[in-house]
């Protein structure tokens, strides 16, 4: 694909192959049981009590409490793993990774607003970017950050110069 330059030239434009929401999906289902079970096996002993009056039960914790404590660590986990390499463990499964508009490493800024989204508001975020799509398959936390997720070439890890998209 040929585009033009800033400064009225054109050249060959480089490709990134813009993630399905299948594979985005996948990711996410790996890196929440990853997570889930690291936070269970750390913390659920605390949130799970025994009732002595009746030994047959078990209670868990209930209320806010448990969400916003699981939010922030997904919150801190996306944050942290996508803003050093771009990737959560459910990515490099899947070899995609969440990039700028550009497909260069974003910013930590970004990274954090995109997975604000994930973490507090996934399922909001998800309908209104399925609502509300555009060419560069972005939920709405992702526009809010400008990112993408974009699918790795096989050996490369590195982004192109000139951009066009392409959906996989």
């Amino acid at each position: 694909m040929i585009i033009m330059t800033s400064n009225g030239q054109s050249q060959e434009a480089n490709e990134l192959v813009l993630a399905k929401w299948s594979s985005r999906f996948l990711a996410w289902l790996i890196d929440f049981i990853i997570v889930s079970i690291a936070v269970w096996s750390i913390f659920g002993p605390s949130l799970v009590t025994f009732d002595g009056n009746h030994p047959d039960r078990w209670f868990n914790a209930v209320g806010p409490l448990p969400f916003v404590g699981n939010s922030l660590v997904f919150f801190g986990y996306w944050t942290l793993m996508e803003s050093a390499r771009g990737q959560s463990i459910g990515k490099m499964a899947l070899r995609i990774k969440t990039t700028s508009l550009e497909g260069k490493t974003a910013d930590l800024k970004s990274v954090a607003i995109q997975s604000f989204g994930k973490s507090f508001l996934l399922v909001i975020d998800v309908i209104l970017g399925w609502i509300f799509t555009n060419d560069k398959r972005q939920r709405i936390f992702n526009r809010a950050g400008n990112t993408i997720v974009i699918k790795l070439k096989e050996n490369s890890d590195t982004a192109p110069d000139n951009i066009c998209y392409k959906k996989e």
